[in-house]
């Protein structure tokens, strides 16, 4: 799945699309020439939404496991588990030469990664992390896949939903430029929010939208958290919450 619409048809087969998400060299190439024009790095996204994360759950027990759900080659999941190292991480993702370079990477004690297919035997996580996936899911798909995840959080369990903005031409930009992003069908924030919603989550915070300035203009980037209610950033935040057990009987 990716680290970075829907429209009606896609000009390359899904099967394609996951041969390329299979290339494990050749995604991280893809990937990294679509994001050349920001002037940064994936690290570079992938921790400042861990950093944007944890302001949500600051001052909230550390989480005991986080569900990295899409975790491609396994990076962010070794960024989760640095940033949280009280936490086990288990990532999951559809491509099985993904998952194996991932546990070959980065598996250990608190790192392991399976098939997206095994995720009810993962056991319940405190947090899910997903980033750039749904728009690789076919649209009727999507609900399904909220739900699993859903499904995997305790009571009282946040999935953070990052996703890329459909408002975005700098995100539209950067998604013509890789292959396997080029026909993926973006998912509008509301939309998003609906399916959370309609799986059970709670979405009581208003969505977030992040990285509005490249690095040729870091030195504005002091201005992004006021701009965050504008949807003008590259990617999107939706932070929901699986309602406590009481309240989901009633």
């Amino acid at each position: 799945m990716s680290e970075l619409d829907v429209t009606s048809s896609r000009s390359r087969s899904d099967s394609d699309a996951g041969a390329m998400f299979d290339d494990v060299s050749g995604y991280e190439e893809l990937l990294n020439r679509g994001l050349r024009l920001s002037g940064e790095t994936r690290d570079y996204f992938a921790r400042e939404r861990i950093c944007v994360m944890k302001e949500f759950i600051d001052g909230q027990p550390s989480p005991a496991r986080i569900l990295d759900y899409g975790c491609g080659t396994g990076d962010t999941s070794s960024l989760l588990a640095s940033n949280f190292p009280k936490s086990e991480v288990i990532g999951v993702d559809t491509s099985g030469p993904a998952i194996a370079s991932a546990e070959e990477r980065f598996g250990g004690p608190r790192i392991g990664f399976e098939a997206v297919s095994q995720i009810s035997t993962t056991g319940v996580f405190d947090v899910a992390y997903v980033n750039g996936v749904f728009h690789h899911i076919r649209p009727a798909e999507r609900p399904a896949a909220v739900s699993a995840i859903f499904e995997r959080l305790r009571p009282g369990g946040h999935c953070m939903f990052f996703e890329n903005n459909p408002y975005s031409p700098a995100a539209r930009l950067v998604m013509r430029r890789i292959p396997f992003d080029r026909d993926a069908i973006m998912i509008w924030p509301n939309e998003a929010g609906r399916l959370l919603r309609d799986a059970g989550f709670d979405t009581p915070h208003s969505t977030r939208f992040l990285f509005v300035f490249p690095k040729a203009l870091r030195i504005l980037r002091l201005l992004e958290v006021s701009l965050s209610r504008l949807p003008i950033g590259a990617q999107y935040l939706i932070v929901s919450r699986k309602p406590d057990s009481e309240n989901s009987e009633e």
